[in-house]
């Protein structure tokens, strides 16, 4: 009845989104299927996208030819840049968005794109035809041929929500779990495991008092995830809020305790262990007496309230009763309580770093079936497993991002590499080349990449080669130019940095702490000159170009530390060797590198449990 498909991705959250979106512009005929087309690409927890290292995957994901940047952008309704007190390698691109209008931004784009169906109906198996992957069954009894599969089935697998000690069957609230997919992949060899999550509750707006709160306002010059330039940056803003829990709110949450089903043994999945519950925070950190909480909108028009913080399963007469206790919200109205989210995972050591699963050819993993927790790491994976799943039913190159060209590569290689237990949220500290892989860089790492694959359009390379060549020119002209002291020394004085005693170049003054490039044009006319006639006052440029000077030279020993690395992953291993025929291995070496399988000696040295000694054997193995 549907007729055969190059790629099916199933499920239509950020992950499926990505997936499907990748696949059919690369010209594969992708089918997506969903169990509520009202909800693709719907923001189950809180409505943000990016945040610390998150809001860099945005940018990665946007400057390979991905979507999710776009709709955050269309979607917004505050921007903020995080960490802007440190480091450049730690500034982190944040939106608060509006929910309906994020699905709705999806859906529209989804639908606007070539090649690319839609099914409403619950997968519950895969068809397996001569030991390959060949399409998949639905609820409704209809099979569907294909060549390749996408499971991006999120919380939904076997899902169980608990709230307090009720607990009932569901992928998230109002929705039914999906049944069927973990049973049969289990029987096909596959190994799973259970995880959970939770949400916090939804309140009423109007029932809060936000005078007695800390207002916390978007960025005065907002910018934006995209890298178009006809995608624009938010206008106008909502505030978000800042209050806090106390000990009265904490004794009040502990009495519900005992009927915590993630205290009382319910809950046998493990939980994100950097956005815990509020039951879990006053039990791990039992010496603080408040915890911050992030009051914040949930669209432009509605009244509804996500309280960012207050993550929790408990009764919900316990949660609203602590709510009342938190300044600003004495008369507080509760539209849902929070809950907990139990479901089935796989760990993704199972898994190539294409996302194809080593048991099958032709199914692939992106998600949280994979272990993750966040749109932003979901949606990154389900953009690479639909960029492979086209690659490999068209015969072509796999796409793989090493660690030094994208978080998208730190993430897919600590999962394929080192698996993970609980959900994996990802940090700036997890990349080694930090610096390297800034939010402000990514088109200039990644652009070229998916203008080569067929993802990133004409429009995106041409911005790009106009953006490296003003980016060359204006550190040239720093380079190039000479500055009198008379001419900079009262704003030196001004700015607590030292005068000159003899003209020297632009980039000197510029390398030196609390300069920047705002502060110089305002002394300097003609400088001021310069950027605003050639460069159109262009402040991704600038910023750019500011950034790669002041710190040249920390970014130059990332790099000599990424051509080391390389020369690790440019060493292949043998496909299927059996590492226990190596005596000189240590036990633990042999275990895991015979479950995990590395395909390079860096990837084999990433792996815990293999030692630098390990690592010598396979070289001397290898007659290096």
């Amino acid at each position: 009845m549907l007729g055969e498909y190059d790629v099916i991705v199933v499920g239509a959250g950020h992950a499926g989104n990505e997936a499907a979106a990748a696949a059919a512009n690369l010209g594969s005929k992708t089918l997506l299927i969903t169990m509520n087309m009202e909800f693709m690409g719907q923001m189950s927890c809180n409505p943000a996208m990016g945040g610390v290292a998150k809001g860099q995957i945005v940018r990665e994901i946007d400057a390979l030819g991905g979507y999710s940047g776009i709709v955050s952008d269309k979607s917004t309704i505050q921007f903020r840049m995080l960490n802007l007190s440190k480091g450049p390698a730690m500034w982190s691109p944040r939106t608060q968005n509006d929910r309906k209008l994020f699905t709705i931004e999806w859906r529209k784009m989804l639908e606007q794109t070539v090649n690319l169906d839609f099914w409403q109906d619950m997968v519950v198996g895969l068809i397996i035809k001569d030991g390959k992957i060949s399409g998949v069954k639905t609820q409704m009894g209809i099979e569907v041929k294909s060549k390749s599969v996408v499971l991006t089935n999120g919380t939904f697998l076997n899902g169980i929500i608990h709230l307090g000690e009720k607990q009932f069957s569901g992928g998230r609230a109002g929705e039914r779990a999906a049944t069927g997919i973990t049973a049969q992949l289990i029987e096909m060899g596959f190994e799973s495991g259970r995880m959970k999550t939770g949400t916090p509750p939804r309140v009423d707006g109007r029932s809060l008092n936000f005078d007695l709160m800390e207002e916390q306002k978007g960025d005065e010059n907002a910018q934006k995830f995209s890298y178009l330039t006809d995608i624009l940056p938010v206008q106008k803003q909502r505030s978000c809020y800042i209050t806090y829990t106390s000990p009265e709110v904490h004794e009040l949450l502990k009495e519900g305790f005992d009927r915590s089903p993630m205290f009382n043994g319910r809950i046998q999945g493990i939980g994100p262990r950097y956005c815990p519950s509020i039951e879990d925070k006053i039990e791990r950190f039992s010496e603080r007496d408040r915890h911050q909480l992030f009051v914040e909108p949930e669209g432009w028009d509605t009244v509804e309230i996500y309280v960012n913080g207050f993550s929790t399963s408990l009764p919900e007469e316990v949660q609203l009763k602590a709510l009342r206790q938190i300044k600003g919200f004495e008369n507080v109205k509760m539209f849902r309580p929070g809950y907990a989210i139990e479901y089935d995972y796989f760990p993704p050591t199972q898994l190539k770093h294409t996302l194809e699963t080593k048991l099958f050819d032709n199914l692939f993993f992106a998600g949280q079936i994979n272990g993750t927790t966040g749109y932003e790491e979901a949606a990154c994976q389900g953009l690479m497993a639909g960029i492979n799943a086209h690659q490999k039913i068209s015969g072509k190159e796999e796409f793989i991002l090493g660690r030094d060209e994208a978080y998208i590569g730190v993430l897919i290689d600590d999962l394929i590499t080192k698996g993970t237990e609980e959900p994996y949220r990802m940090f700036t500290s997890r990349a080694e080349f930090r610096l390297l892989l800034r939010q402000d860089n990514a088109d200039l790492r990644l652009t070229e990449k998916g203008y080569n694959l067929g993802l990133a359009s004409q429009e995106r390379m041409d911005r790009l080669v106009e953006k490296n060549e003003k980016r060359t020119q204006l550190i040239k002209y720093f380079k190039t130019t000479s500055i009198r002291p008379e001419t900079i020394n009262k704003g030196l004085e001004k700015w607590g940095s030292a005068p000159l005693k003899q003209s020297v170049k632009l980039k000197s003054v510029l390398s030196r702490p609390n300069i920047t490039t705002t502060k110089l044009r305002k002394e300097i006319s003609f400088l001021d000159e310069y950027l605003t006639i050639e460069l159109n006052d262009d402040v991704e440029i600038i910023e750019q170009a500011e950034i790669e000077m002041k710190y040249e030279g920390y970014i130059r020993k990332e790099q000599e530390q990424s051509i080391k690395m390389k020369k690790l992953e440019n060493v292949r291993l043998k496909e299927g060797f059996d590492y226990s025929s190596l005596v000189s291995l240590s036990s633990e070496a042999v275990e895991k590198l015979n479950k995990i399988k590395p395909i390079t000696l860096g990837q084999a040295a990433r792996i815990s449990g293999v030692s630098p000694s390990d690592i010598s054997v396979l070289l001397v193995h290898l007659g290096r």
